[in-house]
């Protein structure tokens, strides 16, 4: 995108007559895989538009889901569950996973542990551990008696949040294992398609998530506490089917995508302008900041206090050649002047402090 609601496109492309059902694009942005119902992978020149290789008949059901994970491997998912582990340099698939009988829904990269998540409409969710040679995931979650449909992480990865078919936010704690969610978010009136979280430079992108739903709204959601901060899209009667953010999910621009013939482009500064504005100063403004309200309140001055002691020295200024020494003294009186009687009196046992006009109509 150049400017506000103008684009330029790229390329136009279309290798195969059948719907395409996800998109994928590599480290470098050189290459883009594309797959669908054509149960093939077609991997795309992004500077020239050209298709650079193809793995025909990849899946034998249609292929629903892809995902990049590192710069020599990228995975697919079709609609009978089978998961499959690529390298771009060989036609044929590395590994072949059958844990799952029902539609591969989404995909999760967790990079630091080098794990794949995977969620599916058979109701589980399932780690794999793409360095290990085994065709069986490392765990599986039990059944949730719902379709799971989308999945991202919170808590800098220590939590998942998965989206489920009758609009319940699913939160599973990677250290507590992955058998059972470990909390139940409700509210969202239909399916929760699609799920992103917020760029690391937000305060509150630990705990706060993009939902896309089936009714054609995506919202804004923060967790812990739960509370829904506003909608950030309409698509109208159509259902969400993406979302992502820009520059890898650190940039400013939320894209959505639906059943119509339109992306929707989202500025996220609109949308969170009391995080944006904060985010914005300097840390060293902030410190400039919180020194000058330490300092004030290390006074310990009333504001009144302040203004009688301001007028007490402007009239007691008869002498102007009173010498340091005695406005040392002042200073020190000052200090060391206390009211007694100002000190709080201890109560007795049955005294209660009360306005006389209360006892008048007695």
């Amino acid at each position: 995108m150049t400017n506000r609601g103008q684009y330029q496109q790229s390329f136009s492309l279309r290798p195969s007559k059948r719907s395409c059902r996800s998109l994928a694009v590599n480290e470098d942005g050189s290459r883009l895989h594309g797959a669908g119902k054509a149960k093939s992978v077609f991997t795309i020149d992004t500077a020239t538009g050209d298709i650079f290789d193809t793995r025909k008949d990849a899946h034998d059901s249609p292929i629903n889901r892809t995902k990049q994970l590192l710069p020599n491997m990228f995975c697919t998912g079709d609609d009978d569950g089978v998961i499959k582990l690529w390298d771009p340099r060989q036609l044929q698939e590395i590994r072949r996973y059958i844990h799952h009988f029902d539609f591969i829904s989404d995909f999760l990269w967790l990079g630091n542990k080098k794990q794949l998540i995977s969620t599916s409409g058979d109701g589980t969710l399932s780690v794999i551990d793409v360095r290990g040679r085994k065709t069986e995931p490392l765990a599986q979650s039990e059944d949730q008696e719902d379709e799971l449909l989308s999945a991202v992480t919170i808590r800098n990865g220590s939590k998942v949040v998965v989206g489920t078919q009758l609009g319940i936010l699913s939160i599973f704690n990677a250290t507590h294992g992955w058998g059972d969610c470990v909390d139940r978010v409700p509210g969202h009136p239909q399916s929760i398609d699609a799920l992103c979280g917020l760029p690391s430079s937000y305060p509150s992108s630990h705990s706060t998530i993009l939902t896309g739903s089936s009714d054609g709204l995506m919202r804004i959601v923060q967790l812990f506490p739960t509370k829904l901060l506003g909608i950030v899209a309409d698509h109208g009667s159509f259902p969400i089917e993406r979302i992502a953010i820009d520059q890898n999910g650190e940039g400013r621009w939320i894209g959505s995508a639906g059943h119509e013939d339109v992306l929707k482009m989202t500025d996220l500064r609109e949308v969170l302008e009391d995080e944006d504005s904060n985010r914005d100063v300097s840390p060293d403004e902030r410190e400039s900041d919180e020194g000058e309200g330490e300092s004030i309140d290390r006074l310990n001055l009333p504001v009144a206090a302040t203004e009688g002691e301001a007028s007490s020295d402007v009239a007691g200024r008869g002498n102007e050649s009173s010498g340091p020494e005695e406005l040392k003294e002042k200073k020190r009186k000052r200090k060391g002047q206390k009211d007694t009687l100002a000190a709080k009196k201890k109560k007795g046992r049955n005294e209660i402090d009360a306005d006389p006009s209360f006892f008048a109509g007695l």
